[in-house]
């Protein structure tokens, strides 16, 4: 039997999904991770480090489906440690690899990248944009 995982992206009012093992690798992130994920959908989510688990730029929160998740490892663990807005729901998007349906949140800094149609951003600037726009 095929899964078709789902992920929902809270922030934008966007579900997709997918089926499991037929997703073209976007080589960003470990195949069909929440990044993966993202990029195939046209979803923008910040990977400054090319989703090799160097940044914390892919940052989100998962709002549900934890379970369906492949577990952090150590590195992923010591750079969340680095991370704006962590909380115990705290996920990279290049490194949570979706086994099943899964509900995320990207952090504030990243909700207001995302809503001006991505590219390259500087932090220092988003930043004080999030504080504007509540």
């Amino acid at each position: 039997m095929e899964v078709v995982p789902k992920v929902t992206f809270v922030n934008i009012g966007k579900t997709v999904e997918f089926e499991s093992g037929k997703l073209p690798y976007q080589e960003h992130g470990k195949p069909e991770s929440i990044l993966d994920v993202a990029l195939n959908f046209g979803i923008q989510l910040e990977h400054a480090c090319g989703g090799v688990c160097a940044c914390t730029t892919c940052h989100v929160h998962v709002k549900s489906g934890q379970q369906n998740l492949t577990p952090a490892d150590d590195d992923e663990l010591d750079r969340l440690d680095m991370a704006a807005d962590l909380q115990l729901n705290s996920r990279l998007g290049c490194q949570a690899v979706v086994k099943g349906d899964v509900t995320v949140d990207m952090p504030a800094w990243n909700r207001n990248y995302v809503s001006e149609g991505g590219g390259s951003m500087n932090l220092g600037d988003a930043i004080p944009a999030a504080k504007n726009s509540h």
